[in-house]
């Protein structure tokens, strides 16, 4: 595809980054001001890189929720990308995007997120405008389709007073290269920055800090600190994080990413301490400022990769707020360690929340709830808060202690699993094995099949660790699956005889509380011997080679069929069990028992064995 091109699509859902999804073959192409459902014309804007992108010139068979956007600029300003769906489609779109992120990014089968938190004020909201200058002194943002500077008089998602202060400052600012305003919703208060003055501005500018007010607390901001955009909806979401950390009066918290003190000094009536880490120079001052006379309250200065792992109180309850990249690694570490009962995870972005999230919920933590918070209408933006709980407070009946199913009633997987030392019960997954889509790599076809074994079973019993496992036989590129009759069997014997061929197995592992799953494979190199005809069909005859992939089991004495093979022989067997235990350890599920040392010789440096 080249740019300037025209293309009808037919779009499937939302991408993370706001525009939506078609395909053309099994060429992505991302559609920006589509609606998931709709057949539209597309012109492409950018053929560079691994996804063409485009947008939007006529739509052939509109959605419901298209509806007609009230800003002249969009669709060139880039600010809003979802003017044109009602706004109650944004929440369910905002939703399933959180979920889909969790899922992929995550891996949580089935993600705990709620309903969309809608925003009181779905126009006017922002409280804060960063305006880009050209040399003539304009005062606009940059197009999103071509990164050229565009002027604008209005914009329907500020509040009133920054359009006002717009329209007083436009044209009025040459040599100045942005300019910010703030506005105190609650307080009338307001700051632009920088100093106009010099430019014959008719507006008050160069105030280094401003007011803000959140649930009756008046809160200081300084240029530079962070403060939520939509102070309506920021006083929902502090009283989503307290209704759900639900305090006794007792607790220790900690607010690792503190900022000007917000949840800090709204919190601190409910809990007997609160440690609040900011690295921000600014933030810090206006924290102090802002918790001048509470006494419960200490302010550290500091990274929270640092100061968390100083810690020697364990905390009740800590609340993360980071910055979109997410959470330094040595802090979930050092959450990990301090062990608190809760964790509140505020993000603006789903991709690092998942990410984070992950390595929680594989230590010791189960995600109660993600609640989307819409603290940007009409763009993609997304603040979440997800809840987690430590699993070790959980009773029986919410899955604290979860028994581990096996997903396969094969004698072979059972005897291995069983060396392991972990009770389990067997559960036949009765799955359909298909055929791979086009495209998809052997190695990929055999987790996906192990992972469908596992969600198979995973509606039928209570919260379990569910184990799966499919073992795949790959002759020059030919999977040989499990022989339907003797013939088959047969042909499969013969064309392995004296060669080598791979054996893959996917692994999968699903928590059936928290949605959460690993999945991985192992390959193990395989040389058969030159077994006689005569073997062939002793072999057969036997009925041993027709439950198994390639017709042939390792392990089979009555026929020996491997000459020599390299790396994991239990992979060969069905149960890599040194994979299986490193999976089983991220799931929380310790292994102490060690596995028959003749078995496992059989593999030349098993770390098993170590």
């Amino acid at each position: 595809m080249n740019r300037g091109d025209r293309i009808t699509l037919d779009l499937t859902e939302m991408s993370p980054r706001g525009a939506c999804i078609g395909r053309i073959g099994d060429q992505l192409v991302f559609a920006d001001y589509g609606i998931p459902g709709e057949k539209v014309m597309v012109e492409i804007i950018r053929a560079k890189g691994r996804y063409p992108v485009g947008k939007v010139v006529e739509v052939i068979n509109p959605s419901p929720h298209r509806v007609s956007p009230p800003c002249p600029y969009f669709g060139r300003c880039g600010g809003c990308q979802w003017q044109h769906i009602d706004y109650k489609y944004q929440l369910e779109l905002k939703r399933q995007m959180v979920e889909d992120r969790l899922k992929h990014i995550g891996n949580f089968v089935s993600p705990p997120v709620s309903t969309t938190l809608p925003s009181p004020d779905i126009w006017h909201y922002r409280n804060h405008a960063r305006f880009t200058v050209d040399r003539q002194g304009s005062l606009g943002f940059v197009r999103r389709d071509n990164w050229k500077f565009m002027s604008i008089d209005f914009c329907h998602i500020m509040h009133p007073w920054i359009n006002e202060s717009l329209g007083k400052l436009q044209g009025r600012c040459p040599g100045a290269h942005q300019v910010a305003m703030r506005y105190g919703v609650k307080t009338g208060k307001s700051l632009i920055q920088p100093n106009v003055d010099s430019f014959d501005a008719p507006v008050e500018s160069g105030q280094p800090f401003y007011y803000e007010e959140l649930l009756g607390k008046e809160f200081r901001i300084s240029s530079p600190s962070f403060f939520q955009v939509n102070t309506l909806q920021a006083e929902r979401l502090v009283e989503a994080i307290k209704e759900r950390l639900d305090f006794q009066g007792d607790e220790f918290l900690v607010d690792a990413y503190a900022g000007v003190g917000t949840l800090a000094i709204l919190l601190s009536p409910f809990v007997s301490k609160v440690l609040a880490i900011e690295e921000s120079s600014s933030a810090i001052k206006d924290a102090l400022v802002n918790n001048a006379g509470i006494e419960n309250i200490e302010i550290k200065e500091g990274k929270a990769e640092q100061v968390l792992p100083t810690l020697t109180q364990q905390p009740a309850a800590v609340i993360l707020d980071p910055p979109r990249t997410g959470c330094h690694r040595k802090v979930l570490e050092a959450l990990i360690k301090l062990d608190p009962k809760k964790i509140i995870y505020v993000s603006c972005d789903t991709t690092t929340l998942s990410r984070d999230l992950e390595l929680l919920c594989r230590a010791q933590y189960h995600l109660q709830e993600v609640l989307p918070v819409d603290m940007f209408p009409h763009t993609r933006h997304i603040e979440c808060v997800a809840h987690l709980i430590r699993r070790s407070d959980m009773s029986p009946s919410e899955g604290g202690a979860r028994e581990v199913v096996l997903a396969s009633t094969s004698p072979r997987r059972k005897e291995l699993f069983s060396t392991l030392g972990i009770p389990f019960k067997s559960v036949d997954p009765l799955v359909e094995e298909d055929s791979p889509a086009s495209g998809t790599s052997p190695e990929a076809w055999a987790e996906h099949l192990a992972l469908s074994k596992a969600r198979a079973v995973e509606g039928t019993i209570s919260p379990s660790i569910v184990v799966a496992a499919d073992t795949l036989v790959l002759l020059d590129d030919h999977v040989l699956g499990k022989p339907k009759d003797a013939a088959m069997a047969r042909e499969m014997l013969l064309r392995l005889r004296g060669k080598e061929h791979i054996v893959i197995t996917g692994l999968a592992l699903l928590d059936t509380l928290t949605g959460r799953y690993h999945s991985r494979h192992v390959v193990t190199k395989v040389t058969m011997r030159h077994y006689s005809d005569e073997e062939i069909e002793r072999y057969i005859a036997s009925g041993a080679p027709l439950d198994k992939a390639g017709a042939y089991g390792v392990q089979d004495e009555l026929l020996k069929p491997v000459a020599r093979l390299e790396d994991c022989y239990t992979n060969v067997v069905g149960f890599p069990l040194c994979a299986l235990k490193d999976m089983l350890a991220d799931m929380g599920v310790e292994v102490t028992a060690r596995p028959d040392e003749a078995l496992l010789s059989n593999c030349l440096d098993c770390p098993l064995l170590r």
